[in-house]
């Protein structure tokens, strides 16, 4: 796998870098601004950019801002966005910006190393990771809750899904079959009006559906 971190913290940016060497995960651009950032995804080409949200100059949405516009770039690019708080609106800018290979991890989740790694394959596979914190802040907006249809569990499911764990990690978390979970993933398809079609990309829309949008 090959991989872009940006990140203007340079001794982040460094462990990042080295955490990723350990697990023989090639970095071809470790940068510390969204330019950079820019000019790095166009000459690598990589397959996941590990991006900061907020980046010089003015450390508010450039990380952001500069990983939306390397989607466009590079069509479908994997991205982990790493914050140090929860930037609710943000975050749900970047999980609508397009279906599957997206992250969304507070900064001391990286210090959980296998965790982190877990949440870099699985968002570099074209799959989520959202930090549970980033779930509780964007469910607790106070909007109208579009899931009042699903059960207690069928509700867990979903928000386990959010995390980006997979049928067979969340029946391990619940104490189910995997049978039990597809059916509970099934009934939360039919329940949200998700019509057939990729069952990644329904996953993905109904994770977007549990976060609010």
């Amino acid at each position: 796998m090959r991989v872009v971190i940006a990140e203007d913290a340079v001794l982040l940016r460094a462990g990042v870098e080295r955490l990723l060497a350990d697990e023989g995960i090639e970095t071809v651009a470790a940068v510390g601004n969204g330019d950079e950032l820019l000019t790095a995804v166009e000459q690598h080409r990589p397959e996941l950019a590990i991006v900061d949200v907020r980046m010089p100059p003015t450390f508010t949405d450039e990380g952001l801002r500069a990983a939306l516009r390397a989607r466009e770039i590079v069509p479908g690019l994997p991205v982990l966005v790493l914050s140090q708080y929860v930037e609710e609106t943000y975050a749900v800018e970047l999980l609508s910006a397009g279906a599957g290979g997206v992250g969304y991890l507070l900064k001391e989740r990286v210090a959980d190393v296998t965790d982190f790694l877990d949440a870099v394959r699985r968002v570099a596979s074209g799959g989520t990771a959202i930090d549970p914190e980033v779930i509780a802040q964007l469910m607790a907006r106070g909007k109208k809750n579009p899931l009042d249809s699903l059960t207690a569990r069928e509700t867990e499911v979903l928000g386990l899904m959010a995390q980006g764990l997979s049928n067979t990690a969340i029946a391990n978390s619940l104490v189910v079959s995997h049978g039990a979970v597809e059916k509970h993933i099934g009934n939360i398809f039919a329940k949200l009006g998700l019509e057939a079609s990729s069952e990644e990309h329904r996953r993905v829309r109904a994770v977007l559906t549990y976060l609010g949008r």
